[in-house]
């Protein structure tokens, strides 16, 4: 069932935002004022439920928000987008209208990651408040972006890279592989056709995770977003390959998140007042 929403201009662009009255981008989540909002953004393919435990390891003052794209979960109804600007200009619209920008963060995992960036640009490009700080995942910087990822392969050949990448999409049935391979190639388009602007640095700091061998992104790639922000830079390089997050190294990162998020929680600033 298709709806028709109104669209409000969107400076000088061509494409124009979908406005989100119903919370689709958030899943319905309200942003809650007690606690620092971990805006999360997933790989190529994935779906919130990546997520789905992180609020029982980062803690109460730490709401998790999973970004919603179209083409998966309740918004299967609606084509996946293959042009990572148009969702950022989108994603911002929607960050700003359901007010989660009080006080707030990005993660981004690979395809996430040029998310999580593009997004921080638009909002400052809007003079919206920028975040605590940006963590990207997995990701190459985004000027290396732009080659083939897979969206060249046959179906059998996308799910046997799917699966050595360690990724979730190759876990499951063949027949649950083929239902979200039309999604997983829209966002494959997207990271090959993606071509940064021709913009200042980032002035927020920037956490850059990486893993011992990732075949997308490896520790010099990653090491190329230092030059994306005049802000701190931190590394952390775990074990587990591109899709680390998912598996028994996961904890290491969440770690890592809970010890960088407790400087802007509630109970911190309480604490320093």
């Amino acid at each position: 069932m298709s709806r028709t929403r109104p669209a409000a201009p969107l400076g000088t662009h061509t494409r124009q935002p979908v406005p989100d009255p119903d919370g689709l981008w958030f899943s319905g989540i309200a942003a809650s004022p007690a606690a620092i909002q971990l805006v999360c953004f997933a790989h190529a393919g994935g779906a919130p439920s990546v997520f789905r435990d992180w609020p029982a390891h980062l803690g109460p003052d730490v709401q998790v928000v999973p970004v919603l794209l179209p083409g998966r979960g309740l918004r299967l109804w609606e084509p996946a987008s293959a042009d990572i600007g148009a969702l950022a200009r989108d994603i911002a619209t929607a960050l700003i209208e359901q007010g989660f920008l009080d006080r707030y963060a990005f993660f981004g995992h690979s395809m996430g990651a040029l998310l999580a960036y593009e997004v921080t640009c638009v909002l400052r490009e809007r003079g919206a408040p920028a975040p605590e700080r940006v963590f990207v995942s997995g990701s190459r910087a985004p000027h290396l972006y732009g080659t083939a990822l897979g969206t060249e392969m046959s179906d059998d050949a996308l799910l046997a890279w799917v699966r050595e990448l360690g990724g979730l999409l190759g876990s499951g049935t063949r027949t649950q592989f083929d239902r979200r391979l039309p999604t997983l190639r829209a966002d494959l388009r997207a990271c090959e056709s993606y071509r940064p602007q021709r913009r200042r640095p980032l002035d927020c700091p920037l956490t850059v995770f990486s893993a011992e061998g990732d075949l997308i992104a490896d520790l010099e790639q990653t090491e190329q977003w230092r030059s994306y922000t005049t802000g701190a830079m931190r590394r952390r390089h775990f074990p587990g390959g591109h899709f680390y997050l998912v598996g028994p190294h996961r904890f290491s990162l969440l770690r890592e998140l809970s010890d960088d998020l407790a400087r802007f929680t509630p109970a911190r600033r309480r604490k320093h007042q």
